[in-house]
């Protein structure tokens, strides 16, 4: 697995409108990978990225889900929940272990990545806890340490 200080790795994927995505990872961004589309605790990150995503946004954060459902799954998933950020569908598992997650089961572990100025700045275990409020802590921390 990526540790702060690791170089960003450079991918792409499609998003859930099958648009090829490759972030730019020199800009602060998070990138939060989940086992699941409509499953409970995946739907409860998702929709806290969602509610604060005018902050992240507002902050110059971008904000990608990544898991290995496919393009029509994130799409209705995005369309049922009201996702308004790319959700990158890595069916292959590339993007995944770009970052250095197992892909083996076919999912992988819930974690988050924040890159910044091409590397990765901060790693997070939302497994440890409940999802719920994950994301107001990236975005407060994020904000704080690397957004100037």
């Amino acid at each position: 697995m990526l540790d702060p200080g690791d170089s960003a790795p450079a991918v792409s994927a499609p998003n859930q409108r099958g648009e090829s995505v490759s972030p730019d990872f020199e800009e602060p961004t998070v990138v939060y990978f989940y086992p699941k589309d409509f499953t409970g605790g995946c739907t409860i990150e998702a929709n806290d990225f969602q509610d604060a995503l005018p902050e992240f946004r507002d902050s110059g954060i971008a904000v990608y889900g990544v898991s290995m459902d496919d393009v029509d799954t994130h799409a209705d998933f995005a369309d049922e929940e009201g996702i308004d950020f790319e959700l990158l569908a890595d069916t292959d598992g590339a993007v995944a272990e770009a970052f250095g997650l197992d892909t083996s089961e076919g999912y992988t572990d819930r974690l988050t990545f924040v890159l910044a100025g091409g590397e990765v700045v901060a790693v997070y275990d939302p497994e440890m806890a409940d999802p719920s409020g994950h994301a107001r802590e990236v975005l407060t921390e994020t904000r704080e340490k690397y957004v100037s």
